[in-house]
């Protein structure tokens, strides 16, 4: 049964002020379940980010043999049936909303004598799989999709799979990772070569977990190595905060007049701050503090103080980098002195939602200035001053988008009378706390 829409108003407040956490990091927390349900013992995550997301990836680890029990906030046990020693599952593998689940899960189940049907909620229906599909099907693993490679589907492994040396056509960590994962259970060297570097989650956590991996650069090509059959070796996780849902109440900080905001124990792995690089030759204040390392991940806390932003122009070979925080760069550029031009963004067309139509039309609707190009947008911003709709209150549509949903409460800071989101439910995807958190550092939900 679909939960009906709850819909909520953001306005401020006043100035943001405090400090706050952020959920554990999203893309690692399902890295780090996955791998551990791959070691022969037992592993403990700590910080584990209890999303709708995740969840979907414990259910489906559990249905195929792995035991997996929470034992207090964000501290879960798992243990793992090894490499190889995945079991038929007898229900269908509910991906909820999650394309990372449902991509990397695909690759799991590729080198594994196993069948599995893998389903998702209407969002992630309309996603298209064929990226991951085609070096999966290389592999070996047998695919029974419908003509537009979108779930439902079935994956049929391959025990021995293949070894390939694949190119990806188009920088996606989550196609990388798939392979990767497959080729653990594979005998051979598996190469995938990257054009463009992405986020290096998975080659970082499989070595620690005793996976053979290798790192190679070459006239500008990264090339990742796996070697299997691999035998993996329990671990303690310390899962850190996920820069991708920091970027929110930071933006909120450095957008809202003599805010000072700090947001403690933040992952800055080099392929994930993409965002906060921008911002900072936009002008921001944006520093972090008490850097260290957690689990082989960089961490630190970091700290937004109210700026004057300027419009810039954004390198196309960056944009894997932020992938996932371009919808809130666009809320922080509709505020920005000056013009700032994005390109090379189609991927954002084939996310949760188009999400590139999603925030034109929304940002329009709050009062901003933009063009939307096939692969970008080029927006002019406010010189600092606040959004002003035409409509009043701005009733926008997030189309069940969790960072679409997030982009525009932040928006809603910076507009005169607030923004009107049609659903915040989506958030409960990767960041169940937001509305409560920002409430506690100043801004007005309701």
């Amino acid at each position: 049964m679909n939960q009906a829409p709850i819909p909520r108003t953001f306005l401020l407040r006043g100035p943001l002020q405090g400090r706050a956490r952020v959920p554990g990091d999203k893309s690692i927390s399902h890295r780090a379940l996955i791998l551990s349900a791959l070691a022969v013992g037992e592993s403990r995550i700590e910080g584990l980010l209890e999303s709708e997301d995740v969840i979907a990836t414990v259910a489906a680890l559990w249905a195929m043999g792995a035991q997996i029990d929470r034992i207090d906030d964000g501290i879960w046990s798992v243990k793992g049936v090894g490499v190889g020693g995945l079991l038929q599952p007898e229900i269908a593998l509910d991906m909820g909303n999650s394309g990372t689940s449902a991509r990397l899960l695909m690759g799991l189940v590729a080198s594994h004598r196993v069948t599995a049907t893998f389903i998702g909620d209407a969002s992630l229906s309309k996603r298209p799989m064929g990226r991951v599909i085609e070096p999966l099907s290389r592999m070996g693993a047998d695919f029974s999709v419908t003509p537009e490679n979108r779930l439902p589907l079935m994956v049929h492994g391959l025990v021995p799979a293949v070894p390939i040396e694949y190119r990806l056509p188009v920088a996606s960590a989550q196609v990388k990772s798939a392979i990767m994962l497959a080729a653990l259970n594979t005998p051979g060297i598996s190469r995938i070569i990257e054009p463009e570097a992405t986020r290096d989650h998975s080659e970082r956590m499989m070595a620690a977990f005793g996976a053979d991996i290798g790192i190679a650069e070459n006239d500008g090509d990264r090339t990742i190595s796996v070697t299997g059959e691999a035998e993996l070796k329990p671990q303690r996780i310390e899962i850190p905060g996920d820069p991708s849902s920091a970027a929110f109440p930071l933006v909120a900080a450095l957008i809202v007049p003599r805010s000072d905001v700090l947001i403690e124990n933040v992952g800055i792995n080099p392929t994930r701050t993409g965002l906060f690089d921008v911002l900072r030759e936009m002008g921001a204040d944006l520093s972090y503090e008490n850097e260290r390392e957690v689990g082989g991940e960089p961490v630190a806390d970091i700290r937004a103080r109210s700026s004057s932003l300027r419009g810039v122009d954004i390198p196309r070979e960056i944009a894997p980098l932020m992938i996932d925080e371009f919808p809130i760069l666009f809320v922080a550029a509709s505020v920005a002195e000056g013009v700032t031009r994005t390109s090379g963004l189609g991927e954002l067309r084939v996310k949760e939602s188009d999400r590139l139509a999603a925030m034109a039309q929304g940002l329009k609707r709050c009062g901003a200035t933009l063009d939307e190009t096939e692969d970008g947008l080029t927006i002019t911003g406010s010189g600092g001053e606040k959004l002003k709709s035409p409509e009043g209150i701005p009733e926008i549509t997030t189309h069940l988008d969790h960072r679409i949903v997030m982009s525009f409460a932040v928006a809603g800071l910076a507009s005169l009378h607030g923004v009107a989101v049609d659903d915040i439910s989506p958030m409960a995807t990767s960041f169940p706390s937001f509305p409560p958190m920002m409430a506690d550092l100043g801004a007005i939900t309701g």
